[in-house]
């Protein structure tokens, strides 16, 4: 675990309710840092995870905005149709660049700000999904001294990002949802 942590961020695609279920409403009041979360979602239709998980957890949980300052104690949701960046200021920005491996909001662009953004104090976690998406992201974690975490292929419902992720960054630390969730309320 880092000795020192300023935000965490995760990345889900195919199977991610079921997957962040396991994790987001484990953590109690008073987590003191924010959770930024990527979730693959059709472009086309409002999303629903951040209202879905506010009826889950403890702590506040908002869809990010434009220019948001990223908050302690806050779970924050990618809109649909929008890359979320985290700003060298620790705010939020909305891009409508093309699509990364046909997904925006792509995991790899909100991994790869937020590895500038906290450098040594970020923690990386990639989970189910069907492509390779956050792969490339959480080396960038890995490669500015953070903290990177993959969800153990054989537990995910779609186990090609998690092995994607582990083949880029074999540093990674290979763990199930049980044992994700144990080690953020250790923080």
């Amino acid at each position: 675990m880092p000795a020192e942590c300023d935000a965490i961020v995760i990345g889900a695609s195919a199977g991610a309710v079921e997957a962040l279920t396991s994790l987001l409403p484990a953590l109690k009041p008073g987590f003191r840092l924010p959770i930024i979360v990527v979730v693959h979602l059709p472009p086309d239709r409002r999303s629903a995870m951040a209202e879905l998980f506010r009826a889950k957890c403890s702590l506040e949980v908002r869809e990010a905005e434009d220019k948001d300052p990223i908050v302690a104690g806050t779970i924050y949701f990618a809109p649909p149709d929008y890359h979320l960046l985290v700003e060298a200021d620790r705010t939020f920005s909305l891009s409508c660049d093309a699509p990364v491996l046909f997904s925006r909001p792509s995991i790899d662009v909100l991994f790869e700000s937020a590895a500038d953004a906290y450098g040594p104090k970020l923690i990386g976690i990639v989970l189910t999904g069907a492509n390779s998406d956050g792969a490339r992201g959480l080396r960038a974690i890995i490669a500015e001294g953070g903290h990177g975490i993959v969800q153990t292929p054989q537990s995910a419902f779609a186990s090609a990002m998690p092995e994607a992720a582990l083949q880029m960054s074999a540093t990674a630390k290979s763990m199930t949802l049980k044992a994700i969730a144990a080690y953020l309320e250790e923080i």
